[in-house]
């Protein structure tokens, strides 16, 4: 076991020799690591912050389309419903899991506010009675179209309800427009990541083939692949690793120079959305996948040249 941890502990330090060997070349493959991880964490971000203001948004907003309000549904009762049938659909909607807060309009208020409009007074005066029915104005808890869609039809089921109108077209113009985002950030991602393993494969390439005799030698004595391929993997995985940090602190200023100018612009819409960096699962996260890429990258470099060496190791092996 020890011999284990000493192997694994020499291959480091070889691996963090090379990238202190050659700092210009190190410094210029971090920044283009960097800068390709950082593009689709930097979507992340700015995704995260908008997700994370969303809930903030009220109901009684000004409609500037910044700020987004939440999604409502209005309950009407039949119009001739009873004092009883209001306080009954009131209980329920108060002990209902599915809605957050509710707001209860009484027919009466309705008509005194609609004839205070001139063009409804003398409307309404040639009218027998009241047309407007008692009416819940609900906030439900969740954001989900598929969600909104159940609790609407439930409601509707209810006794003395009439009619159950769902305002959700900006919810579902806003999940679509998530969805993009998340499947625009994935494969950006994705791409970004190919590229990753192509730039680590390509420098781990290049320092094989600087090394490429001190491997033969190895193999020649009877070192394993595992050995060979031990101090190269630490080297593409902390260069992945070195890589995503260098992506965090590119992220990082990112947020700190929009910070003060997106503050700016949102408070002229009377919201204030304060730009934060990635969370740490983010973070954790950013670094662990540029870390296996890294790995990744450097173990293609090393079967391809193992595979194309293998001829000449047994030729030189058999004379």
């Amino acid at each position: 076991m020890k011999s284990w941890l000493r192997q694994h502990y020499s291959a480091l330090l070889w691996a963090l020799q090379r990238l202190l060997d050659a700092p210009v070349n190190t410094l210029l493959s971090l920044l283009a690591i960097g800068t390709a991880l950082a593009l689709p964490a930097s979507g992340q971000m700015l995704l995260n912050n908008v997700l994370h203001d969303l809930p903030q948004a009220s109901s009684e907003d000004s409609g500037s389309g910044l700020r987004l309000a939440s999604p409502q549904l209005s309950l009407f009762l039949n119009t001739d419903a009873d004092r009883k049938t209001v306080d009954a659909v009131a209980g329920k909607l108060r002990k209902h899991e599915g809605i957050a807060s509710q707001r209860f309009i009484s027919r009466a208020d309705t008509l005194k506010r609609m004839q205070a409009d001139p063009g409804m007074r003398d409307l309404l005066a040639a009218l027998p009675e009241n047309p407007y029915p008692d009416t819940f104005i609900l906030t439900p808890k969740s954001d989900a179209p598929a969600a909104l869609d159940r609790l609407r039809d439930e409601l509707k089921s209810w006794p003395g309800v009439e009619h159950v109108q769902l305002d959700s077209a900006w919810v579902r113009r806003l999940d679509a427009l998530l969805r993009i985002g998340r499947s625009g950030l994935l494969v950006l991602a994705t791409l970004l990541g190919v590229g990753l393993i192509a730039i680590t494969f390509t420098t781990l390439r290049l320092q094989i083939l600087v090394q490429r005799n001190e491997i033969e030698i190895s193999r020649l004595l009877g070192a394993t692949h595992a050995y060979i391929r031990r101090p190269f993997l630490y080297l593409g995985a902390l260069q992945g690793l070195a890589g995503g940090m260098t992506a965090w602190l590119i992220v990082l200023a990112v947020t700190l120079t929009l910070r003060g100018p997106t503050l700016q612009l949102t408070s002229l819409y009377g919201n204030r959305l304060i730009l934060q960096s990635l969370p740490l699962t983010d973070t954790l996260l950013l670094l662990t996948l540029a870390t296996a890429l890294g790995a990744l990258g450097a173990a293609l470099s090393l079967v391809r040249h193992l595979h194309e060496t293998a001829p000449e190791i047994q030729e030189t092996a058999s004379s």
